[in-house]
């Protein structure tokens, strides 16, 4: 299978090469040429196997150039030794009304561990594969979870270098210790006067600046991506749909065929585009429904048409949500159109005006798979509250949104089965959680907030969010967005 770009720049790769690119040379994503199918009896096949084994069988349908043993070498390395602190590594808890497929189980204790565990793995493979020599130095912006993920993914991994940047204010107190005091000869962490769209936009412009890439190749340096513009990083996020179905299959709460539909919190749409590759291989999806918070650029899309990112930016207590440039839309757009000169007119329009207009029968294809919803912070934090009261259940201020999304949805006579994907820990947002439960947070410090959240949950603290207490603080960097381009370079340089 070959990969090209969403822009159509006559690129030409295998997924080997793909992922170590990151980004087309035009500014495009990589997409593969034609989506593989699955038939039901392969996605009955998975009932009884592993998580492991079910990612080997649905990564195969893509990697093609990987051999069997590659990829099963890769899952094996990303998901065992323990990383994960459940065997099922994306567990499904079934609930009365509706499901919750738990993604927060790995080391970092968000869901960019499923894809960020496997990334260096089928990064680190390419290389040897495709016999490049130069170092990989991966650039990431993160909204919050990504950076840690992505850090702890590609901490000491041979040819490999990372630098993480994240909006100075934008991110959750926990979520800024783990980045902060990140360990690892190779890692690199620098915060940013801006938001997360300023970081992104920079992050962008480095892979777009040809002289500099021209530079750093000559001193033996290339770059690449871990963010969700990375194929590579998308790709293990297709796994989780199928295994989610697989479960409720083997609970008997579906047949074979039957459809169901998931629920998602989206700020830079990849999480919910691996439900929609899920749903074109031959996954049985009624619907996706993208859950937003008062950042809700992508919820009026779906309605509209129109994507326009010239509003306010809203600091909310989801802040892996505060995005208001959805990268892997493109994707979609793409795959909706098959169009990529469109898809480029419409990127360059959202670059020079900040919006575009898909037009109305682009419009009703996407309407036909995606649904939409938002929630403000005050709706978040009741569905918090009113979850625990009904389930004795602590959703993270992510998973809310969803849930709140998937109960408006169901309140709307749909009877499909729903899964809520859950993205991250309660832990990692302990006041907020603990503020939506009615519990008094002054004067406490994080340590103290995760041991008053754990008295409340059944769930004990991640191990990695409590060895943060005496962690050491090893990056202060802060540079203004217009410097982001000087810090790789002397980090690129760095011994």
């Amino acid at each position: 299978m070959k990969y090209i770009s969403t822009r159509g720049n006559n690129q030409n790769m295998t997924s080997a090469q793909a992922i170590i690119a990151g980004l087309a040379k035009d500014g495009g994503l990589f997409v593969p040429e034609s989506i593989p199918q699955v038939d039901m009896e392969f996605i009955q096949s998975l009932s009884d196997l592993s998580y492991q084994q079910r990612a080997v069988k649905v990564l195969s349908c893509f990697l093609t150039d990987y051999t069997q043993e590659e990829i099963t070498g890769c899952v094996e390395r990303a998901y065992g030794n323990g990383k994960f602190d459940d065997k099922a590594v994306a567990p499904l808890n079934i609930m009365d009304d509706l499901s919750v497929l738990e993604l927060w189980h790995g080391p970092t204790s968000a869901f960019k561990d499923m894809a960020l565990q496997l990334l260096p793995q089928l990064l680190s493979t390419a290389l040897k594969k495709t016999g490049e020599k130069n170092q990989v130095l991966i650039l990431v912006a993160t909204s919050g979870d990504t950076g840690k993920a992505a850090l702890e993914g590609f901490r000491d991994v041979d040819q490999t270098k990372i630098i993480v940047f994240y909006p100075e204010n934008g991110v959750s107190r926990i979520q800024r210790l783990q980045m902060v005091t990140q360990q690892g000869n190779n890692v690199a962490v620098t915060a940013v006067k801006g938001n997360f769209d300023d970081a992104q936009s920079g992050v962008k412009a480095i892979f777009s600046h040809k002289e500099f890439n021209e530079k750093l190749n000559e001193a033996g340096v290339s770059l690449s991506s871990a963010n969700s513009i990375n194929w590579g990083r998308l790709v293990p996020q297709i796994v989780y749909y199928f295994s989610a179905y697989a479960d409720l299959l083997k609970a008997g709460k579906i047949k074979a065929g039957d459809k169901i539909s998931f629920t998602v919190p989206t700020g830079n749409f990849g999480d919910i585009l691996a439900g929609y590759y899920a749903m074109r291989m031959g996954l049985p999806v009624a619907k996706l429904i993208c859950a937003s918070n008062t950042n809700n650029v992508l919820t009026d899309f779906l309605k509209t048409g129109v994507y326009d990112r010239n509003r306010d930016f809203y600091k909310t207590i989801s802040p892996s949500m505060d995005i208001l440039i959805s990268s892997n839309l493109e994707r979609l757009l793409y795959h909706v159109t098959d169009d990529a000169a469109q898809v480029a007119k419409w990127m360059q329009e959202l670059a020079e005006k900040g919006r575009y207009d898909v037009g109305a029968e682009v419009l009703a294809k996407i309407q036909a798979v995606f649904g939409c919803d938002w929630a403000d912070d005050a709706k978040t934090m009741d569905t918090i509250n009113e979850v625990y009261g009904k389930n004795h259940y602590i959703a993270d201020t992510h998973t809310a949104v969803a849930w709140r999304s998937a109960e408006d949805y169901m309140s709307q006579g749909h009877q499909e089965p729903m899964i809520v994907v859950s993205t991250a820990s309660p832990y990692k947002f302990n006041e907020s959680v603990l503020t939506a439960l009615g519990q008094s947070v002054d004067g406490l410090d994080e340590f103290q907030l995760l041991d008053k959240l754990q008295a409340m949950n059944s769930f004990p603290i991640p191990a990695g969010l409590a060895a943060l207490k005496d962690a050491q603080v090893r990056h202060s960097v802060v540079v203004e967005k217009t410097a982001m381009e000087k810090a790789v370079e002397a980090f690129a340089k760095a011994e």
